[in-house]
C-alpha cells in the first residue's frame, strides 16, 4: 500500500515527478505514480482517488493546474500541489491556480517545479522525519 500518491496531469510533467520520488525513496516512503488529467480523464481520476489507500496526494500540474483542487475536492486527505513552469508565464499561472482554492478545499502548495519540497512536506505530514 503506497503512503503517497503522485499524480501528474500530463506525461510531460514526469521530470518533476522524478524529483519527487527520489526524495520519497530517500525517506523510504512508498508511493504510486499516475498520469491522469483532471480535464481529459475525470472519471478515471475519480475512480483512482476513491480506490487509493495513499495517505497523502502530491499533484503536479501546469497551465490551469486544476488537478490539485479537483483531488482536494474529492478527498479529506492532505493534497500538495506542485505548479509546473509554463512557456508564457513561467508557472505563475499554475501557482496562482493552486493557491486560490475555495474555502473548504485546502491544497498545500510548494514552489514552481519544486517536486523535492512536495516530497519533504509529505514526509513531514507522515511524520517520517
Amino acid at each position: 500500500m503506497p503512503q503517497v500518491s503522485i499524480i501528474c496531469g500530463s506525461s510531460s510533467d514526469e521530470e518533476i515527478a522524478k524529483k519527487t520520488w527520489e526524495i520519497l525513496n530517500k525517506y523510504e516512503i512508498s508511493y504510486d505514480y499516475q498520469v491522469i488529467s483532471a480535464h481529459r480523464n475525470p472519471d478515471r481520476l475519480d475512480e483512482y482517488i476513491t480506490e487509493s489507500n495513499a495517505k497523502v496526494f502530491i499533484c503536479i500540474a501546469g497551465l490551469a493546474a486544476a488537478l490539485p483542487g479537483v483531488v482536494a475536492s474529492k478527498t479529506k486527505k492532505p493534497v500538495i500541489g506542485v505548479p509546473v513552469s509554463g512557456k508564457l508565464m513561467g508557472g505563475l499561472d499554475a501557482l496562482l491556480s493552486i493557491v486560490q482554492m475555495p474555502k473548504g478545499v485546502p491544497v498545500a502548495c510548494v514552489g514552481v517545479d519544486n517536486g523535492e519540497n512536495a516530497a519533504h512536506l509529505a514526509a513531514r505530514i507522515l511524520r517520517v522525519i
